[in-house]
């Protein structure tokens, strides 16, 4: 049995096939770490801001927030915030992000008053994401378990320890504008 696969594996016919296998795998794997070492430097903050509309806009915002300079010294970056950490769902995510492709040559947002004119409908299509996720961008680096209630503020360890205890809420419910400024509603009926 050993003999007759051996000398199988040997005919002329059989060596063209391993030899492509082996060939496509080899060309498999390089792609594979090619496209992934790609989306990895997709995710750095240097490719982020690499556009001026995030540069000039939501990149000067987030400079001032407590994301990007905070006692504890640890920094989150663009794609900590804005992309999965999971593989499928960060490729997911990727592909969402060809659209936003799209809108660049086409410059939908490529002046201050354009990007003002669409921030509401950018910020929330990225809050609605984070809802049905459970925020879960957030969660990868805050956790109900590391929290030290008796170090926040009053009503913040109150209503931290209520989402907790309810489960009905999710961070950026109530966490929106932290790195970014607040969008205005355009629809909302002006009090004044």
């Amino acid at each position: 049995m050993i003999k007759k696969v051996w000398n199988w594996f040997w005919r002329p016919a059989s060596i063209a096939w391993g030899a492509i296998f082996i060939i496509g795998g080899i060309a498999g794997i390089i792609f594979l770490g090619g496209f992934n070492t790609y989306m990895e430097y997709t995710n750095t903050e240097e490719f982020c801001i690499s556009c001026h509309e995030m540069e000039d806009t939501v990149y000067e915002e987030y400079k001032k927030s407590t994301h990007y300079s905070n006692a504890s010294g640890v920094r989150a970056i663009c794609s900590d915030c804005h992309v999965p950490t999971e593989w499928t769902a960060k490729l997911i995510r990727k592909i969402q992000a060809s659209k936003e492709i799209y809108h660049t040559i086409l410059g939908t947002i490529d002046t201050p008053e354009k990007f003002e004119a669409k921030r509401f409908e950018m910020a929330t299509r990225v809050w609605e994401s984070m809802k049905k996720n459970d925020s879960q961008e957030c969660r990868n680096c805050h956790s109900y378990d590391s929290m030290d209630f008796t170090k926040q503020g009053r009503r913040a360890s109150e209503k931290m320890q209520e989402a907790i205890k309810t489960g009905k809420e999710t961070c950026i419910e109530c966490h929106q504008g932290i790195a970014h400024k607040l969008p205005i509603d355009p629809n909302a009926d002006d009090e004044d």
